[in-house]
């Protein structure tokens, strides 16, 4: 440690390299979400949604329907088989970057989830709903790393003061890449070459590509190993990190204090409720829209992707809030504890409210634009909660909460499947809504009765 600290006061803002870092990473978080929600939208126009509907369709549907006869059942399965692949390296990789670093598993990782893409096409016209499956599996096994990457990266980079604020910016792109896939991908399949849907998959592919190519060159490990961070701003973090984690450095992993710890198991179950309901909505909300809002394709994009720019900005917003509460003193435990209640108690309501306000298109837009808004305050809730644990192994503790949270999530469009295959009508509709609310008020409800904002380990 240096002992002529200089203030990150002296440094202009726009020079700090750890915003530089943090760009990269709300970049890639929004590529990694492109690439991940694509398929929502792909989907409705590759189905032939007239020959499986139990009910009639009319003119308007049937001259968007695909080449693909694949029940809503069978869709449940294919959109959840990315995240098979997406959960097998998320502890591995969380293990493995406390020894050798998260950038290159980043950036490689990506890279794999990027190049894969270019084979969607060719894999369901040939391969059909199998080789579909297989492809998308590879892109998940690919995108793996980086939610533990990330929050290594941010425990690295960015000062205890920011990480409410930075966590959301980061996290938050999640948001930005679906409000972006969404309207292109319903454009490009309106509009785009190949048949309009397999062009969606060969422009996000290519800009991935681009993207990680970036990364790689640009993005440091840590403000020791960068070569162009000014010496007062890595004396800062490094300072700023040191003395919040003042322990050695090359302390093993407590896996029994992890296992054991009420605050980690909350982390735990928040995360696994809010990825039931997200995915429920992120994969399923585009065909809600399409057989029971009547929303065509090209139109649905735009629609769908409404709320998701919601949860972006007032991602932010909370994110502002909560730095903002931390540093007048507020206890971190109850400011995790009310973005928490804020992001999962909200989308809960609104999922109740949904079912009901079928026949109005303003009213339902409206209403999910609201509860998912309001999700986004669960970036300064539970989700940069790991840093609060153990900035040092908050890497490793997201990689497991990750995990186990995509193991559930990956459940959720599977069974929207397989209550709509009953008939997609707005009953069944209600209930799959009424499921991912439940969840919602549980894991929000376990996480305000254990959760701590205190360092752990």
């Amino acid at each position: 440690m240096p002992a002529d600290y200089t203030s990150d006061k002296e440094i202009p803002a726009w020079r700090r390299t750890r915003y530089l870092v943090i760009l990269m990473l709300f970049t890639g978080m929004a590529n990694a979400y492109v690439m991940r929600t694509n398929m929502s939208v792909a989907i409705v126009a590759m189905v032939n949604h007239t020959a499986i509907s139990d009910v009639d369709g009319d003119s308007d549907s049937s001259s968007q329907d695909g080449e693909f006869v694949w029940s809503y059942k069978l869709q449940g399965y294919i959109l959840s088989s990315f995240f098979y692949g997406y959960v097998l390296t998320q502890i591995p990789f969380g293990l493995l970057i406390k020894y050798c670093g998260a950038r290159h598993f980043l950036g490689w990782g990506m890279m794999i989830n990027s190049v894969a893409a270019f084979f969607v096409p060719l894999s369901a016209r040939s391969g059909g709903a199998i080789g579909l499956c297989v492809v998308r599996f590879i892109q998940g096994l690919g995108e793996g790393p980086i939610v533990p990457c990330s929050h290594s990266l941010l425990a690295n980079w960015v000062p205890p003061e920011e990480r409410s604020l930075a966590g959301a910016a980061v996290y938050a792109g999640a948001q930005f890449g679906t409000i972006v896939s969404m309207p292109l991908s319903g454009f490009l399949a309106h509009h785009g070459f190949d048949g309009g849907w397999p062009s969606i998959f060969y422009v996000f592919g290519m800009v991935s590509t681009v993207w990680c190519v970036l990364f790689i060159w640009l993005v440091p490990e840590s403000p020791e190993a960068s070569k162009h961070i000014s010496e007062a701003e890595r004396q800062h973090i490094v300072q700023a990190i040191w003395e919040a984690q003042p322990t050695e450095a090359g302390a093993k992993i407590p896996f029994w204090g992890i296992a054991k710890s009420p605050p980690f198991h909350a982390v735990l179950v928040a995360h696994a409720g809010q990825n039931y309901g997200y995915e429920t909505l992120m994969t399923m909300l585009p065909t809600y829209m399409f057989r029971v809002m009547d929303v065509d394709i090209q139109a649905n994009g735009v629609i769908s992707s409404l709320p998701y720019l919601a949860m972006w900005l007032l991602a932010i917003a909370f994110g502002f809030l909560a730095d903002c509460l931390i540093r007048r003193k507020c206890s971190v435990t109850i400011v995790r504890k009310l973005m928490n209640s804020l992001g999962q108690y909200g989308p809960a309501a609104t999922l109740i409210a949904v079912g009901f306000v079928h026949h109005s298109l303003w009213l339902t837009c409206v209403v999910f634009v609201f509860g998912l808004g309001l999700n986004g305050a669960i970036y300064s809730g539970f989700k940069i909660n790991h840093l609060d644990l153990s900035p040092r192994f908050a890497g490793f503790l997201i990689s497991v909460t990750n995990c186990v949270a995509n193991l559930v999530g990956l459940t959720a469009p599977m069974v929207a499947g397989h209550v709509i295959d009953q008939g997609p009508v707005v009953e069944n509709w209600r209930i799959v809504f009424y499921i991912s609310a439940g969840v919602f008020i549980f894991s929000a409800s376990f996480y305000n009765i254990f959760g701590s904002g205190k360092q752990q380990w």
